[in-house]
């Protein structure tokens, strides 16, 4: 039956052994617009409120225009319940179709079309059927109300139908419905003079709107053409404006490398500074220790050896050696610790005092010292090592030693 309405597309059981809502909704739309084009139902069907939309407007439609009533529950199951509602509908085109003779196999899309025009272009003629539509029940209404009041109204017609015309009254009643069909006469005249006279000043006014347009555009066009005084001016001050421009974009460049570098550079020197704090830490420790470690050999060494030489000039010589040995370790100590570097910005030799301990002498011993202690065969004399092993004494107990 479907292939005979000239459905596009074949149908089969087949796609209705599991629900098809797709299909389902397709079928009843092609239905309800073959039979009737114009209706307008929404074929969204992507969501569940849609769906139930789609089956309630289409079983209306076809309760109300074709008395056709449908199961809108079987419908939207979609499967083989929704093919005996679909039934429904298309017996009913099918045997319309049978009875006129008109065989609708082979419908074309170009007769549909046409059908569609023809039908669009009596859309005035249906406007026009429901606004009589309309007013015939407005007056319907009124008329049924009139009919109403027809008991009461039929009292008064028979009392004023009994009652004697006179003819008076009459040509008064008459002469006064006249003057004033004649005063509405002479408004209507008044009226359409004045209309004439409006048109006349609108003419008068769009003329001279006219006009004022057209001098406006004329004084545009030559505003256009010519050029502003202060143009040149304008020109140079961009050119300038750029100029400044790029200068502040190099400036601001080099300023951001400048600042890049600053940063490496103040990087660097903490690193460095780290560095040496390390280096000094471990410098001052490998001293502590070679102290130690002297020390401790000067003790030993100092049960063995003995001292022979005169008494003034061994005393002499051993004091100056222990004055200078204990300046020249605390100058190290002290110089190590503090890791800083005196001297001035003037060449030439300096004056030394009698003891012995001048900065440049405490720099020579600091290198003397680290060479000692970068060489591992280091050597000490038993001479040497007993003067810096020996334990400072007083100056004053300095006779006291034979």
């Amino acid at each position: 039956m479907m292939r005979a309405l000239g459905y596009p597309r074949l149908i089969s059981m087949e796609n209705f052994h599991s629900p098809n809502f797709r299909l389902v909704s397709e079928v009843l739309l092609w239905l309800v617009k073959r039979y009737e084009p114009q209706t307008d139902i929404p074929p969204d069907v992507e969501t569940e409120q849609d769906r139930v939309f789609f089956i309630k407007a289409v079983a209306q439609f076809m309760a109300t225009k074709a008395h056709i009533k449908l199961n809108t529950k079987k419908l939207y199951q979609a499967d083989g319940y929704a093919v005996k509602e679909l039934l429904k509908v298309t017996s009913v085109l099918y045997g319309a179709m049978n009875t006129k003779g008109v065989e609708r196999a082979d419908v074309s899309e170009e007769d549909s079309s046409k059908f569609k025009f023809d039908l669009g272009s009596k859309i005035a003629d249906l406007k026009a059927a429901r606004q009589l539509a309309s007013e015939i029940t407005s007056k319907g209404a009124s008329l049924y109300d009139l009919l109403g009041k027809e008991v009461e109204l039929r009292e008064a017609r028979t009392e004023s139908i009994a009652r004697p015309l006179e003819i008076n009254e009459a040509e008064k009643t008459m002469k006064i419905a006249i003057d004033c069909v004649l005063e509405q006469v002479q408004k209507t005249k008044d009226m359409l003079n004045n209309v004439a006279l409006d048109e006349a000043n609108l003419e008068a006014k769009i003329e001279k709107r006219k006009l004022e347009l057209e001098r406006s555009q004329k004084r545009l066009q030559t505003l256009q053409s010519v050029r502003p005084a202060f143009m040149d001016e304008y020109e140079k001050i961009e050119e300038q404006l750029q100029k400044q421009y790029s200068i502040y974009l190099e400036k601001f460049r080099n300023l951001t490398y400048m600042e890049q570098l600053l940063d490496d550079h103040r990087r660097t020197e903490q690193e460095m500074f780290e560095e040496a704090a390390s280096m000094l830490r471990l410098m001052q420790n490998r001293l502590k220790e070679e102290e130690q470690h002297l020390l401790k050999s000067g003790n030993n060494v100092d049960s063995d050896v003995e001292i022979q030489q005169d008494e003034g000039s061994d005393s002499e010589v051993e004091d100056r050696q222990i004055m200078k040995q204990r300046a020249t370790a605390e100058t190290l100590l002290q110089g190590r610790a503090g890791a800083r570097i005196v001297g001035t910005m003037q060449g030439g030799d300096t004056e030394e005092d009698d003891s012995g301990d001048s900065e440049i002498d405490l720099d020579d011993d600091e290198e003397e010292e680290e060479d000692d202690m970068e060489d591992d065969s280091m050597e000490i004399s038993p001479s040497k090592s007993s003067h810096r092993a020996r334990k400072p004494e007083p100056l004053e107990e300095s006779d006291n030693d034979f």
